[in-house]
């Protein structure tokens, strides 16, 4: 078989490389790329005009060394980290869950209608959701204001980073629901009857039974969705990273840093350590799911 040229399919390795080409040229040209040009002009003072746009110079680390100087990246670093833990690693892993083991008992005509309003929620695009949010929660004819009976207070201004973490709950639940109604599917239903037995509560039942069996579940999603938050642009639309950069997570500021500031090279800097960070996160939750293993 080998000698054949020939793989376990019987494709052969000519045939099986044909396959694969166009998503690789694809993976190339969109994600390859874009990635080791960030790196490179990372490493330049290219500019968006000007000089430094037609001859840019490689000026080494002096981009990450200046950002690591630079208290508005320190305060993204910060806001993001709220972010991504607030929203993504409590809010809608809890909310997720949540959702999933409640629903597991109601009746299907009733979780279906849940089910579907929590995922129209996911993929509506964002600049619908964020128009929608912003319209509820903006100054003087804002939804929220006039059901508290509070229409001057400006949830956006006032409550910048608490606002964005409630909004980035609602609007990513759905992912994690749907991930935990699959895992929960997988648990025994005579272990949950035995513990419902025995008198186990139910933070008991979820601890001791349920947990045991999707903890890989659980280190998945929440990878994915850390991720994701980490990377998510959407807070722009609603706040623009203000007041005075009190929601200015890392992805506003990059943006900002280089097409408001035209500073390419320094932007592809800060990308390049929200790189890094990603990469680290990535790989403690593969460490923890092969302690799982």
């Amino acid at each position: 078989m080998a000698s054949s040229g020939l793989d376990s399919s019987g494709l052969g390795v000519r045939r099986a490389v044909g396959f694969v080409a166009p998503a690789l040229l694809l993976i190339g040209v969109f994600l390859v790329f874009p990635a080791l040009w960030t790196l490179y002009i990372g490493i330049t003072n290219y500019q968006l005009t000007g000089a430094a746009a037609a001859n840019p110079q490689v000026v080494g680390l002096d981009n990450v060394v200046e950002a690591a100087r630079d208290p508005l990246f320190t305060n993204s670093l910060w806001l993001t980290a709220l972010f991504v833990l607030g929203s993504a690693v409590i809010g809608q892993n809890v909310l997720g869950f949540g959702l999933a083991w409640l629903l597991r008992t109601v009746r299907p005509g009733l979780r279906r209608t849940v089910e579907g309003l929590v995922l129209l929620s996911w993929i509506l695009p964002s600049t619908v959701v964020a128009y929608l949010w912003f319209a509820v929660l903006s100054r003087d004819t804002g939804t929220l204001g006039m059901l508290l009976g509070s229409p001057q207070t400006a949830w956006l201004v006032q409550y910048p980073m608490t606002s964005l973490i409630i909004f980035n709950v609602w609007r990513g639940t759905a992912f994690s629901m749907l991930l935990y109604t699959s895992a929960l599917a997988a648990v025994p239903p005579s272990q949950l009857e035995t513990a419902r037995l025995m008198g186990a509560s139910g933070w008991q039942t979820v601890r001791d039974v349920v947990f045991p069996h999707i903890r890989g579940h659980v280190l998945t999603n929440t990878l994915l969705i850390s991720l994701w938050t980490a990377n998510d642009f959407t807070p722009f639309l609603l706040t623009a990273g203000g007041p005075n950069h009190q929601s200015e997570v890392l992805p506003v500021l990059i943006y900002r840093q280089a097409l408001e500031g035209g500073r390419l090279g320094y932007a592809s800097a800060m990308s390049m350590l929200l790189l890094v960070g990603n990469l680290v996160i990535a790989l403690v939750y593969l460490r923890l799911l092969r302690r799982r293993a």
